[in-house]
This record gives structure tokens, sequence and C-alpha cells, in this order.
């Protein structure tokens, strides 16, 4: 019984792990997607072929991208549902806006409060995900969904109740479930459900999508590293992991506080592209929107998942000139896609034509099979010569 266990994980999780040249491919695709995206959107910009209004999607789009990218490392490598992503986002936000002010008087370079309130953001999202999947990740599929959107919604309605404002020497204070008495409006941070407000924005295109370049190297990298492999190998047989002496719990709750503190930085980067932030923007439809970047793009895909969240971004925007129609035919261009996608037929045919036009497609070689029929030629002149003999 136990070689069997240990036969399942050695062949459906360690063989189906990405190998070195794999690894690479991956990985060069994901950043040439991304730098030839930024690039493209920069050069449209300079040029004047993108509009201002497809010019203030550009560091959303980034954001979303990573904020696809940290979700799959939950739903698809760990191969768990969740359903609480905007959660961590919003903590990431507003602790960012909270981070930003109190520097604002005594540091000026902006993109120096910037990795300072990203630091700090993954800091408190990190410990949000650590409190959460300590008691729920031992719960699966459609359960730990539910409880993962509650949780998220959990920590979007505090957000409704914290008040935080600055006094004349520009000390931090802090009310709870009451507005700070006193404080005049300009030194208000955030207010109750009002969310923040006289946000300072500082993030920047290039900004946003080196921090997707970031969230782009540490999944990689826990995707291909032996902490990625035990977690795919429960992902494939979660009673063979244990059987072998995986910790299932300590390796789940990695995947998720590490994804939950990337998702804390897109949040963080979000907020400071705004002037005002609201609680309400982090609501369930956004982490069902993440979801939908995630599936469109492939569970598990990482540069599928970029594409995905990039289009299904930019998309509404285009659309704007339908006016009322224009959520309509966004619902049908998603509802095509995934038919496209995840049938059998129509996602054969678009494998073969990938297949033909792959560059690192290598030439099959022949020389086996020419051995072959020389080692088979040279058995029948064997027999041949001891016939006659």
């Amino acid at each position: 019984m136990a070689e069997r266990l240990l036969k399942s994980v050695s062949v459906r999780a360690l063989k189906g792990a990405k190998r070195g040249g794999q690894y690479r491919r991956e990985a060069m695709i994901a950043y040439g997607i991304l730098i030839v995206g930024y690039l493209l959107l920069q050069l449209g910009a300079a040029t004047g072929l993108i509009g201002m209004n497809l010019q203030g999607q550009f560091v959303p789009i980034c954001v979303y991208m990573s904020l696809a990218i940290s979700l799959n490392l939950v739903v698809g490598i760990s191969g768990e549902l969740s359903l609480g992503h905007a959660g961590f986002m919003a903590a990431g936000a507003f602790t960012g806006v909270v981070v930003t002010r109190v520097l604002e008087g005594s540091l000026g370079f902006a993109p120096a409060r910037l990795i300072i309130a990203l630091i700090a953001a993954a800091f408190v999202a990190a410990i949000a995900g650590f409190i959460i999947g300590i008691p729920i990740l031992g719960l699966r599929g459609d359960y730990l969904a539910i409880v993962t959107l509650a949780f998220g919604e959990i920590i979007r309605n505090f957000m409704n109740v914290i008040y935080f404002g600055l006094d004349k020497n520009g000390h931090l204070l802090f009310s709870f479930n009451h507005a700070i008495d006193g404080l005049e409006d300009a030194n208000r941070v955030i207010t109750g459900p009002i969310g923040a407000t006289g946000i300072t924005k500082i993030a920047t295109f290039t900004g946003a999508t080196l921090l997707t370049a970031f969230t782009l190297f540490v999944v990689l990298n826990i995707k291909n590293s032996k902490q990625g492999r035990a977690i795919m190998a429960i992902r494939d047989n979660r009673i063979a992991g244990e059987s072998i002496g995986l910790d299932v719990k300590k390796y789940k709750l990695m995947a998720f506080v590490v994804s939950a503190a990337l998702a804390g930085m897109a949040g963080c980067m979000f907020g400071q592209n705004y002037s005002t932030l609201a609680p309400v923007k982090f609501n369930f439809n956004t982490s069902v929107l993440i979801l939908v970047f995630v599936v469109l793009g492939g569970i598990g895909n990482i540069w599928g998942s970029m594409i995905a969240a990039a289009l299904l971004t930019i998309l509404p925007e285009a659309l704007r000139q339908f006016s009322d129609y224009r959520m309509l035919t966004y619902a049908i261009v998603l509802i095509l896609v995934m038919i496209c996608t995840y049938n059998p037929a129509i996602k054969a045919r678009i494998t073969g034509i990938m297949a033909k036009i792959n560059p690192f497609k290598k030439p099959k070689d022949g020389g086996g099979k020419t051995g072959g029929r020389k080692t088979g030629g040279s058995k029948s002149k064997k027999k041949s010569g001891k016939e006659e003999a």
C-alpha cells in the first residue's frame, strides 16, 4: 500500500513538475509578455495612439495582472478555491494609504515612500492571511471558498469602521467605530465608509510593471522549487503526500500567506493610483473578477492569467463607445472566449496551430528509426547466410 502511494506521488506530481528547460521557457514567455506589453503601451501613449482614458488603465492593468498571478498560486498550484483575495487587496491598499500619509512630511522622495508602503502592505496582508489561514485550510472545495469569501467580506467591513487621522504634530491618531473629533478634513486619512481621501497619487506605470515582475519572480520560483513541488504533490494526492511525511497544512499555509502578501502589495499600488479610495471597491465582485482572470487564462497557467487580466481590464474601456450595450458585449465576448478555451475540439485545433509555430520546438531525430532498419537488415542477411550453408 505504501509503495502504491509513493508511486502515485512520484508519477503524478514529481514527474509533472517543471524541469529546468521548461521553467526557463515559462519564465521567458511571461517576462516577454510583460516587457513587450510595457513597451507597446508606452509607445502608444508617446505617439498619441492611446487616449487618456485608456492611459488611466495602465496601472490597474498591472495591478490586476499581479493579483491574477498571486491568486494562481492558491487556485492553480495549491489547488484550493479562494474567494477572499479582494480582502487582502483592501488591507494592503489602506495600509499603503496610511503609511504614505505619515511619511509625506518627513520623506519627500515619492518612490521611497511607495517602496516602504509596499513592504508594510505586504506585511499586514501576510498577517491577515496567516490569521485566516490557520483555522480554515483544513477545509476543502466549496466549504473553503465560502469561508474565504466570508473572511474577505469581514476585512472589507472592518475598513468601514476604522478612522485614521493626523494631529498638528503629524502623529497618527486612530479610532474604532466613531469619527475622530477635532480634526480638519485635510488631516483625516481614513474616514470609515467614506474611505481614504486626499491621497497623493504616486503610483506610476513603470512602478506597477516592476511590481508585476516581482510577483512573477516570486510565484515562478515557488512553483519550481522544492516547496512548490511539495505543494503540487499535495494538490494531486493529499493522502499520498501525508504518507511520505509532507506537512500538508504547512505547505498550504505557505502558499496562502505568500499569495495574500502579494495581493496586499498589488492593493497598495492600486490605492496609490487614485485620490480617493472607498472600501466598497473591494467587495465580492472584485474577488470574482480576479478568479475569472485565473480561470479564463487557464488554472495554473501564469502567463495565460496575465493575458486574461490585461484583456478583461482593457475591454470595458475599449467598448465604451457602445454605451448601454458595453457590458452586454463584454459578457458575450467573455462567454465566447470561455467556450473556445474549454471546448476540446477547438482547444485541440488551437494547440495544433501553436505547435506548428512554436519557436522552442525541437526537430525530430530520425536516426533511431534508420538505425533500427539497418539492424533488422543485417539480421536478415545473417539468417540467409546460415540457410545457404
